[in-house]
């Protein structure tokens, strides 16, 4: 196969809380309002990213798998995944809060929805003064029937909040309940699934007066005690990586590049996605190079050896399964 860093077109999601931090911080054009989610990387059903440069511009991601198979994904990938690509990458901007929500694990998700279910993280890329985000309930042994008593007099007891600021990083396991809160903008890697259950919604209304579906029953069985935050603990070195995430589902660091250096993943059977999350850098490999710029997103093929990053001011998620 012809070996090059492959963009793909954003999927753009208009939501209810969405905002207008992805059109003005990433550049993401839209003539739709309330963009809340830039889908960068998708293989959820009609949701197909299709590849926007190179040899391969006009293919889907299912179809690029089909063709290449391991050579895109990795032996054990494809084994595991066959041609289904099992991450989901995003950038979200969030203008109000979002739902709060939690997600079911894999036996859950299998047994309710013959799907994966979603273990996920974050990376706070851009957040306003005092912006923060909902993280499990502040008493952890508090019985979860509570979720079917929740409202404005008492969401405050029940959730407990993190403030963030840019560079943080938090991993969301299946069963934690969440949610990005108001002025925040994330990079967010996830299982490939589309499966929440809405806890609380914060008592609004769509633009036809109707409040959105809440599913406490299945959000009461899928909720797991966790005792951590789980905010990432890290020191960024210049042309170093450091480790935000390592799970069964994904790995990833970050990498601050401020000159050439040389990647080399011979050793490595997985797929790689670089996420550009601040300043912008030069990815060269085997037949083709690319800019990649603040909030564009790349995919590195399995079959790649060694990548050469060559930046003078960039910060770079890097992705993979391990």
């Amino acid at each position: 196969m012809i070996i090059y860093p492959i963009k793909f077109t954003p999927i753009l999601k208009e939501k209810i809380w969405g905002g207008n931090k992805l059109n003005k911080i990433l550049g993401k054009v839209s003539d739709k309002s309330g963009v809340g989610e830039s889908w960068e990387i998708s293989d959820v059903e009609e949701n197909i990213s299709v590849v926007s440069n190179g040899s391969y511009q006009g293919q889907d991601l299912k179809e690029l798998i089909k063709n290449h198979k391991a050579a895109i994904l990795g032996s054990n990938n494809f084994k595991n995944f066959g041609c289904n690509f099992p991450l989901l990458i995003k950038f979200l901007d969030a203008r109000t809060d979002l739902s709060v929500q939690v997600h079911p694990d894999n036996d859950m998700a299998k047994r309710y929805h013959d799907s994966f279910g979603k273990t996920e993280m974050w990376y706070i890329m851009d957040s306003d003064t005092n912006a923060d985000i909902v993280l499990g309930l502040k008493n952890k042994n508090i019985n979860p029937d509570i979720l079917d008593d929740i409202n404005a007099d008492n969401v405050k007891t029940v959730f407990n909040r993190e403030t963030v600021k840019n560079g943080d990083s938090f991993f969301i396991p299946a069963g934690k309940i969440h949610a990005i809160g108001a002025g925040v903008l994330a990079a967010e890697i996830q299982q490939t699934s589309d499966i929440t259950y809405r806890v609380y919604d914060w008592d609004r209304k769509d633009d036809k007066g109707n409040k959105r579906d809440l599913h406490l029953d299945l959000a009461k069985k899928s909720i797991k005690p966790f005792y951590s935050n789980e905010r990432a603990s890290y020191k960024l070195r210049s042309n170093e990586k450091a480790n935000l995430v390592k799970c069964d589902y994904f790995t990833t660091n970050i990498l601050d590049i401020s000159e050439n250096q040389v990647v080399d993943y011979s050793a490595l059977d997985s797929f790689v996605i670089f996420m550009c999350v601040e300043g912008e850098l030069n990815i060269t490999l085997n037949n083709g190079s690319e800019i990649l710029k603040k909030g564009e997103t790349a995919l590195i093929p399995a079959l790649t050896n060694k990548v050469h990053l060559d930046s003078v001011n960039a910060k770079v998620l890097e992705i993979y399964i391990d």
